[in-house]
């Protein structure tokens, strides 16, 4: 039951979006720039966003050596020069947009550890390099660093060559999105969290495109409509609850970060195992996060737990490969969500109109700090056309 109130101010919109994650709050940030007095509202399931843009490790970058190589089996080489280049837009996007110091960005570094199985990669360096000249301004982006092993205080016996990208760095993800929601609600976005959206319905009535959004009431066994000239449907790995016939899986990805040490002898951000696995500093501590691989089925899931396997695999690649020779203690765990093509034929974003009033943008593959901005862009510039 709406109050006149009620009715009055909080239940049309010009533009309603589903997910108060990156992509979210970047398709609203790039309306409300185009069209200042818009009427928008962010609708989030949770208290903050569910799948995985608080829950990230916080790399600001756009592909390891070994995963833009591999990349190459299943790509063309334009595919590949666009989908690189579409993260590192979006990782300006970002940048330009809240400032470096309000998403804590630091330009460390990158690094990839090669292990025994990924030194045929090597050999690919150059043609990789050569293929995204074009994109960095004739810069070589990738070089060896073998010399770091040893400084950093990596295990030499599993860890053979180290390949070095000066223009990767890391971010503070709780900065990062508590900036973007304030950029949004300091423009007049309103966000309403703990809402779910449960279904919609395009439709013309009366000759005005309209889209009913049903929200279920949290307080009672009824459900909630709001009415929306148009509707952005940002919900990632969760968009399959909306919308069942997607070409998108869930995968999960499970972090831990440990108590800080009295020295660390590494800084930057780092890869292993085909991006399989990543690791970077916060201060003096280490947050690491990956192993997939290690149960593909298990981990594709939306369920927002870690498990044993999982962890434990983590922990060992600490104790064996990047800190062999130091104690460690782990201060906490956690999980979030991605979303990948079921077919894995592709790691291009799935953007499309769903419906005449209706625009979808989801499937980030992972990327969703590097890609979240542009998408959203994209997103804005379809739903006006």
């Amino acid at each position: 039951m709406w109050s006149f109130w009620e009715n009055k101010s909080f239940k049309k919109y010009d533009y309603i979006i589903v997910g108060a994650g990156i992509t979210g709050l970047s398709t609203a940030a790039s309306l409300i720039e185009k069209n200042p007095k818009a009427k928008i509202a962010i609708l989030e399931r949770g208290f903050l966003p569910t799948g995985a843009s608080t829950k990230n490790a916080g790399f600001a970058c756009f592909g390891s050596l070994s995963e833009i190589a591999s990349d190459l089996d299943t790509m063309s080489e334009t595919e590949l020069q666009d989908l690189v280049s579409n993260r590192l837009q979006g990782l300006e996007k970002l940048r330009h947009r809240l400032g470096d110091k309000k998403i804590g960005y630091k330009e460390y570094g990158g690094y990839e550890l090669i292990l025994d199985k990924q030194i045929p990669y090597i050999e690919k360096l150059d043609k990789v390099n050569q293929l995204l000249q074009p994109i960095f301004e004739g810069k070589n982006v990738f070089k060896t660093k073998d010399g770091l092993i040893e400084g950093f205080g990596f295990n030499a016996r599993h860890v053979r060559r180290i390949v070095y990208n000066r223009f990767e760095g890391q971010i503070h993800t709780g900065k990062m999105m508590k900036s973007l929601l304030n950029y949004v609600q300091k423009r007049g976005v309103t966000i309403f969290t703990g809402c779910e959206v449960i279904g919609f319905e395009d439709a013309e009535t009366e000759g005005k495109n309209n889209v009913t959004v049903k929200i279920k009431n949290p307080l009672e066994d009824t459900t909630i409509e709001l009415i929306t000239s148009k509707l952005a449907v940002c919900t990632n790995a969760f968009s399959k609850k909306l919308i069942p016939d997607l070409d998108l899986e869930a995968g999960r990805g499970q972090v831990l970060v440990t108590k800080p040490f009295k020295y660390l002898r590494f800084k930057g951000t780092f890869h292993l195992d085909e991006g399989f696995y990543y690791f970077r500093n916060f201060g003096k501590r280490i947050i690491l996060g990956g192993g997939r691989n290690m149960d593909f089925e298990g981990e594709n899931t939306t369920k927002l737990e870690t498990t044993e396997l999982i962890i434990e695999d983590l922990k060992s690649k600490l104790s064996d490969i990047i800190i062999p020779k130091q104690k460690f203690e782990i201060d906490t765990t956690w999980a979030g969500i991605m979303a990948f093509t079921e077919s894995s034929k592709t790691k291009t974003p799935l953007l499309q109109n769903y419906s005449k009033n209706v625009v979808l943008g989801v499937r980030l593959g992972g990327m969703g700090v590097a890609l979240g901005s542009k998408l959203g862009d994209e997103i804005a510039n379809l739903i006006e056309n």
